[in-house]
């Protein structure tokens, strides 16, 4: 059993579409970031950086996994599946997830911060991190020009880390017109049941998109 503590954004999305993928069985744990449930010290002892997600393997000694690269690699592991033994289809793989974790990830998330939530309108830092977001779309593009997926003919944790960041190019404000193996790649991606079930575990908020684009504005300017 693997205790799931998440909430619903990208990255704790990765998490529940790897499980649904993989099979294994989980509890999920919603934790309410407005409420700021992730710094509350039950929850920092599972992960001293205060950030979702994180899992608990109760199997496995109650082992607990905090970054959701991290997570991805430590779940492949366990149940060889999603990450190729041979050493560098493997390595095609951590380097392409990698690529989300310190690329698309954080440009996407600071476009977000900035484009939706700064309490202040920054016109050159949403410019900034619009336009690496989309370098950084134009690079899978090509790579996807000639691959299935990110990283290669196989499914993978590195599409797994990279899509639930990459569908929401709209609310980030970043352009896709132009990248048909991207977009091919995104559909494909989105007709899978554990991508389905993924984005809705835990259920989003009942928030409208202004309401919860006010609240995080109010934090960001703390």
């Amino acid at each position: 059993m693997i205790d799931l503590y998440t909430a619903a954004t990208p990255n704790g999305h990765k998490i529940s579409i790897a499980l649904e993928e993989m099979g294994l069985e989980y509890r999920v744990h919603h934790l309410d970031l407005m409420q700021a449930d992730q710094k509350k010290p039950e929850y920092l002892a599972i992960n001293p950086n205060g950030r979702i997600p994180a899992i608990i393997d109760r199997d496995n000694d109650d082992f607990a996994v905090f970054e959701s690269g991290a997570i991805l690699l430590y779940l492949a592991e366990k149940t060889g599946k999603l990450l190729p033994t041979n050493p560098k289809k493997r390595s095609q793989v951590i380097q392409w997830l990698m690529f989300q974790m310190g690329g698309v990830g954080p440009m996407m998330g600071q476009a977000n911060v900035f484009h939706r939530y700064f309490p202040e309108k920054i016109p050159a830092a949403i410019e900034r991190y619009q336009n690496e977001s989309r370098r950084l779309f134009e690079v899978m593009n090509l790579q996807l020009s000639d691959n299935r997926y990110l990283a290669g003919d196989e499914y993978s944790i590195a599409d797994i880390s990279t899509w639930p960041w990459v569908r929401i190019y709209e609310w980030s404000g970043v352009d896709i017109s132009g990248l048909e193996h991207l977009q091919r790649w995104m559909d494909e991606l989105a007709e899978r049941k554990a991508c389905q079930i993924g984005v809705i575990t835990p259920p989003p908020s009942d928030l409208s998109d202004k309401e919860r684009a006010e609240q995080i504005s109010k934090m960001v300017s703390r």
